[in-house]
């Protein structure tokens, strides 16, 4: 790699905006001294890059209190990273809803929305959820949808890196499905598809349980368990995006099916749904036994593919998610069993984020896109006013 020298008056601008903006960012207001002090650039640098901001419409300088403006006389000029300059939306496309969630260019959150959708809905039917919650939210935040600087979705299924869903099981008509194209056509920014259970992973790890460690695994435990997992705080997917997927390893010779893992009489459990699963948990609550023997086969289950992964990851950390991490008596098993079959057992916890995690992940997932954009400096960045 060549030495940068300086030779490029134009590079090291972007470097100093990219440096300026970053600083701005993290903090409510700053004086010139302010950035100054933290970016160690000239102050006549920074001012010439901050009235650039400005320009772009990254940058506004904000408007002193009355009473500050009384105490000191004319204040030192303050200027703030303007977040209403775009927005964000992070979408989960679920088997039984839809959800949305908006932030400004520094990922708070000032908008959401959700619809209950049929598990047996087509695609056609489900992404036209997608499409009303969505304006929805637009209308109820009065953001305009050419605000929007890039859209995250999560989805169940193995996804390339196209946004095209390979393989899905949970979803009718979800195989095959070009998800990115279809969703382009509603927004004029990027948007980005993701696995469901690794938008949830990034979620935990900037807003959740797992944000003091860098090595995870989300378990979205369901009927058929995924995971997404986190190696030095980078998403892990894979070579074709299907790291993770440990609802397949029943296929590894045990072909015993969740029917009949959570069946509590000699036919299989129909139907299977997460109403019946919890009707199962509750009976072996209640002191059921053959309950409580079919909630010990799911519990084993899931403890085998979950150690699994540990045993390959070797984790800090386990994060478990999904419905069913709502059920009584799945954590502890989870916890017990690990500490017998993996060499180092990992610490396991519950998600903090439960329903909205895979909303928040593909929201964290955008934030990323458009944060490439800001701090590069390999190009310029224009805001919309």
């Amino acid at each position: 790699m060549g030495r940068l020298t300086g030779g490029d008056p134009s590079l090291l601008r972007r470097i100093n905006s990219a440096v300026v903006l970053h600083s701005l960012r993290g903090a409510d207001s700053s004086t010139l001294t302010d950035l100054t002090r933290i970016t160690g650039l000239s102050r006549p640098t920074v001012e010439g890059v901050v009235e650039g901001l400005i320009e772009v419409g990254l940058v506004v300088e904000s408007v002193p209190e009355e009473g500050e403006a009384r105490r000191q006389g004319r204040p030192a000029r303050r200027f703030r990273f303007r977040a209403e300059a775009g927005h964000l939306l992070g979408i989960e496309i679920g088997a039984h809803r839809v959800a949305v969630l908006m932030s400004g260019l520094d990922g708070r959150i000032i908008g959401a929305g959700s619809r209950d959708v049929s598990e047996t809905a087509s695609a056609d039917d489900r992404l036209e959820k997608v499409r009303t919650v969505v304006a929805d939210v637009l209308r109820r935040t009065g953001v305009a949808r050419s605000s929007l600087r890039a859209v995250g979705v999560g989805s169940p299924g193995i996804v390339e890196t196209d946004g095209t869903v390979r393989l899905s099981t949970a979803l009718p008509g979800w195989t095959g499905l070009p998800l990115g194209d279809r969703l382009r056509r509603s927004f004029r920014c990027p948007v980005l598809v993701e696995n469901d259970a690794n938008a949830a992973a990034v979620a935990e790890h900037w807003k959740g349980a797992a944000t003091e460690s860098d090595d995870i695994v989300f378990v979205l435990a369901g009927l058929s368990p995924g995971a997404g997992s986190l190696i030095g705080g980078r998403l892990h997917r894979g070579y074709g995006g299907a790291a993770g997927e440990i609802g397949a390893l029943h296929l590894l010779g045990r072909e015993v099916t969740p029917e009949k893992l959570l069946s509590t009489t000699d036919e299989p459990l129909h139907p299977l749904d997460e109403q019946a699963v919890a009707d199962v948990f509750s009976l072996a609550k209640s002191g059921d036994e053959r309950a409580r023997a079919a909630v010990d086969r799911f519990n084993q289950r899931l403890v085998h593919d979950v150690a699994a992964l540990v045993l390959a990851l070797d984790p800090e950390l386990v994060v478990i998610g999904g419905w069913a991490a709502g059920l009584d008596g799945v954590l502890e098993p989870l916890r017990d069993e690990l500490s017998r079959y993996c060499l180092r057992p990992p610490r396991v916890t519950l998600s903090l984020l439960g329903e909205a995690a895979v909303a928040t992940g593909a929201l964290r997932l955008a934030l990323d896109h458009v944060e490439e954009q800001l701090f590069a400096v390999e190009g310029t960045v224009t805001a919309r006013r």
